[in-house]
């Protein structure tokens, strides 16, 4: 055989094996149509972007340059004999994540084929795929007992949306490619196991960098087209009031009382061009203005969310190809075939993205929801949203934002890329990131992913958020989006010292916050379940903006502090009211305590300002747009904290002489709103999340010092507990049963009373039987029928007769993506005899160099699907309590447990999705 590159485009290509890489998802879907019948060459030009980031050896031509010929199938005109269908393996394959064009091996890749598949591969939406175990392929290795570990464990191929990762499979996987990395000698071995021992410390770099640069640019742009509302800064128009005006003195920060030449509203430029008087800000020409520009931003940021991130729009190659209950096998290809079982439409860049990366973060995947388009809509989005003055906040979205980013970068490498496992230790240090930005508080940051957000969350994986959260704060510092040397607006100092008698107050608003949180948990389910959801509103999500916002701007525009931005009010109300000073935070501070009329219309507007964010944020929260629910939490808790604040100060005042206030020894000062107003946000944040040691955390961040640790802590845990006895579950766990996410709880604990597993088994699940004749065209249709029942995060147990005939005894387990995987490779041979075969003990004592010899007959060898096949699946006796099986989901991550009797005979499966529908049954009951 020649040697030339064009003797090797024209020979024989590798015959097809089961390791081959993940098709197109309509090409599988073709292909499983046609079994039974004859087929028709069908063109497979999904590999243009179907890519890993591995790289063998390059043979042949290069992956996805060319289209593959297929040869007319000789089962139709032969009986008995068939070809499979004749693509490289993936050990055979040059495989790069690199976007640019290999160097074709041959002239004929300059065809016009070429030219026009290169082309649809760089302007595809379509995700990229990879072949997940591509890399434990390869198996030019010496030590035979780990590689018989993924050997038993089974090859996996990918995860459709909404289904369960294999912890355990990734787990093992992992320790395969590392012990591989370790067992080299060379110089170049021990360089790349030290760049792998550092990979993950620079991705978290990279993250870290990268979201505060986003946050930078979502924070300036927010500010800049929230200001725009109101007018526009002549001497630069894209300058924001507070830098086009900056206040003279450092403690007049954000004190825009007094007039500014600079700035120039909206009603004196239509007064310019009446001819009339310079307008007012309080005119009807600037409400108007007001009203529409608020309008138009917050329509825009719901269009970019509604048409760039619905989740029917994502089209991904990891779905399933046989697809309920459109999957016509007689190969007639309808409209309705193309799209994957029916489920609710899921806006990705809408909300604050918390639940949705809570439910990531537990082992499940929503593709799509963390990739590019949903970061450039978030961003985008967010700073519209934020910017039209609705009741919402841009902190939580940052969570949102940075896992988007993690998820990208991580992507670079197969480690992460290949390993879901794996890359979910980026996301969690991604969102102490998004934390860092927001608050500006790394410690608390990385105590909220541990808390609130992460599922799997080692010391490592601790480590690394940290510094990733360190890199994010630093970063934001020295970019300084405020323009004030501070990360976040509302970072204050106080100088004063609580008392004890405060400890009853800072109770009293840990008791108001918990009820706060419980009923506005209750109330914005309930408006979503039933007015968002149960309405014509569900149809046009786009029209809920409008009334909405026009709603925010006629309550807002008549308080100057509900006109306020979230973080302006937040930060007026938290700031201490210092003596002398020219700045009183637009009226906040009272400068006469004594005087019960004045004191009166400065609370009289603050409680007119609480109860219309209270009220806007419960029908805000939830439209579809990028809204947060932080910053909204935090004004409406230091209203209330402000209120009482002021009231402790007034009785002060009256009763100076008071035993209560002798400590303060006739200082009219030692009473500081501003800290109840603190203490009081933090009460209401933990009575909507249920946050609490992070929460403090960040509050202590916030404030640069530890003096107010325990008014925190107590208000929390007060908050917390109220909370908890009237509404059971917080805000994200309510959205997230609200969206019908499969999220497992680890930290909930049930009562099992009396039930038993039996009651939880699957026993009607499909098996296959190797006693029994399994066909290619069998198997496709109990494919079909699983999916027709809506199990594509299932699979089949593979089981055998009992020599004593017994009962069954499990012989493996193979996955639904798997076994579609396989089946679309031996698509041409309908009638051909699928194999399984286990690993025996004796086996498991052979050398590796005649294991590697059976691998490479199984790949050379399409009927046998024992590569996919996990042999050795987790099992529980029917007996067993059902706390144990709940540890097995929740700490050992088992996608699938089988359940056998006392004698180990096989009696049905629990997946992770039946044991979930179990658990909210139980909370029902």
């Amino acid at each position: 055989m020649s040697n030339s590159p064009r003797a090797t485009i024209h020979s024989d290509p590798p015959s097809a094996g089961l390791l081959s890489d993940p098709s197109d998802t309509d090409y599988r879907r073709q292909r499983l149509q046609q079994i039974g019948s004859c087929p028709t060459p069908i063109a497979q030009n999904q590999a243009d972007d179907e890519t890993t980031a591995l790289r063998a050896a390059p043979s042949g031509t290069s992956y996805g340059t060319l289209p593959v010929v297929r040869r007319p199938c000789r089962a139709c005109t032969q009986p008995g004999l068939w070809v499979s269908p004749r693509r490289p393996t993936l050990s055979d394959l040059p495989i790069t994540r690199s976007v640019a064009v290999s160097v074709p091996a041959s002239p004929s890749a300059f065809s016009p084929i070429f030219t026009r598949d290169s082309l649809r591969s760089r302007i595809s939406q379509q995700r990229p795929i990879s072949a997940y175990d591509a890399q434990l392929v390869n198996a030019n290795t010496n030590a035979a007992d780990t590689d018989i570990d993924v050997r038993t464990n089974g090859f996996r191929v990918w995860y459709s949306s909404f289904s369960s990762i294999d912890w355990l499979h990734d787990a093992i996987k992992d320790s395969v490619r590392f012990a591989r990395l370790r067992r080299g000698k060379s110089i170049r071995s021990r360089v790349r196991l030290v760049f792998d021992k550092s990979l993950g410390w620079i991705i978290v770099t990279v993250v870290g960098f990268l979201t505060a640069v986003v946050a930078f640019l979502v924070i300036r742009a927010e500010k800049w087209l929230f200001d725009v509302k109101q007018g526009y800064c002549k001497t630069a128009l894209w300058r924001a009031r507070d830098i086009c005006c900056p206040p003279s003195l450092p403690d007049e920060y954000r004190s825009l009382d007094g007039h500014c030449p600079a700035w120039r509203t909206w009603s004196d430029v239509f007064a310019s061009w009446t001819g009339s008087e310079s307008g007012d800000e309080d005119s009807v020409v600037q409400y108007l203005a007001y009203t529409i520009i608020a309008v138009v931003l917050a329509s825009i940021s719901s269009l970019l969310t509604i048409y760039l991130t619905a989740s029917t729009s994502f089209i991904t190659r990891k779905e399933s190809g046989v697809l309920s209950p459109a999957f016509n096998k007689s190969g007639a290809h309808t409209a309705s075939s193309s799209s994957q079982p029916k489920r609710g439409v899921i806006y990705y860049a809408a909300g604050s993205g918390i639940p949705e990366i809570k439910t990531i973060l537990s082992g499940f995947v929503i593709h799509g929801y963390l990739g590019g388009r949903v970061l450039f809509t978030k961003a985008l989005g967010l700073a519209f949203s934020v910017s039209s003055g609705l009741s919402l906040g841009k902190e939580g979205p940052f969570v949102h934002i940075a896992s988007c980013i993690g998820n990208i970068v991580s992507r670079c490498h197969s480690k992460y890329e290949n390993n879901e496992a794996k890359r979910r230790e980026i996301l969690s240090a991604a969102c102490a990131a998004g934390v860092a930005v927001a608050f500006g508080a790394p410690i608390g940051g990385t105590l909220f992913s541990l808390e609130e957000v992460s599922y799997f969350f080692p010391p490592k994986v601790m480590w690394r958020s940290f510094f990733c959260a360190m890199i994010a704060a630093v970063t934001l510092r020295f970019l300084d989006p405020f323009g004030t040397g501070k990360v976040v607006l509302f970072q204050v100092t106080y100088d004063k010292d609580w008392h004890a008698y405060e400890l009853i107050f800072f109770i009293l608003l840990g008791v108001l916050g918990g009820v706060y949180g419980a009923y506005f948990s209750k109330l914005n389910y309930r408006w979503s379940r039933d007015v968002r959801g149960g309405t014509w509103l569900k149809a046009h999500p786009v029209v809920e903006v409008m009334p909405v916002t026009l709603i925010t701007t006629v309550l807002c525009f008549l308080s100057p502090y509900a006109r306020m931005g979230g973080t302006d009010l937040v930060y007026n109300l938290f700031s201490e009211c210092r003596t002398g000073s020219k700045n009183t935070h637009f009226h906040l501070c009272v400068l006469d305590p004594s005087n019960f009329d004045h004191v009166w219309s400065v609370v009289r507007a603050i409680l007119v300002t609480m109860m219309v964010k209270g009220f806007l944020t419960i029908i805000t929260f939830g439209i579809k747009l990028p809204a947060g629910i932080f910053i909204p939490t935090l004004g409406v808790g230091a209203c209330a904290g402000r209120i009482v604040g002021i009231a402790v100060q007034w009785l002060q005042y009256h009763y100076p002489d008071s035993t209560v206030f002798d400590v303060c020894e006739g200082d009219l000062d030692c009473v500081v709103p501003g800290l109840y107003a603190m203490v009081g946000a933090a009460a209401a944040l933990s009575g909507v999340t249920r946050t609490t040691v992070s929460l403090a955390v960040i509050m202590f961040e916030l404030t640069d010092t530890l003096t107010y640790a325990v008014p925190v802590m107590l208000s929390v845990l007060v908050a917390k507990t109220v909370a908890d006895a009237l509404e059971p579950k917080g805000i994200y766990d309510l959205v997230i049963e609200l969206s019908q996410l499969p999220y497992l709880d680890a930290k909930h604990e049930y009562l099992w009373s009396n039930l038993s597993i039996k009651e939880v088994t699957d026993r009607d699940v499909d098996v296959i039987r190797i006693d029994q004749r399994n066909t290619v065209e069998s198997l496709r249709d109990q494919l079909q029928s699983l999916l027709n029942g809506e199990h594509d995060d299932g699979g089949f147990p593979i089981l055998r007769p009992s020599h004593n005939e017994g009962g069954m005894r499990m012989v493996g387990y193979i996955g639904a993506s798997e076994l579609e995987h396989a089946l679309a490779v031996v698509a041409d041979g309908a009638t051909e005899e699928v194999r399984f075969h286990t690993t025996t003990y004796e086996e498991l004592g052979t050398s590796y160099s005649s294991w590697v010899e059976e691998l490479g007959q199984s790949k050379n060898d399409p009927v046998d699907f024992s590569v996919y096949m996990d042999q050795a699946p987790l099992m529980i006796q029917s007996n067993s309590p059902l706390q144990l099986l709940h540890q097995f989901f929740v700490k050992l991550g088992a996608r699938y447990v089988i359940v056998t009797d006392t004698d180990g005979y096989y009696e049905g499966v629990i997946n992770k999705k039946t044991w979930l529908a179990f658990l909210s049954e139980l909370e029902e009951k």
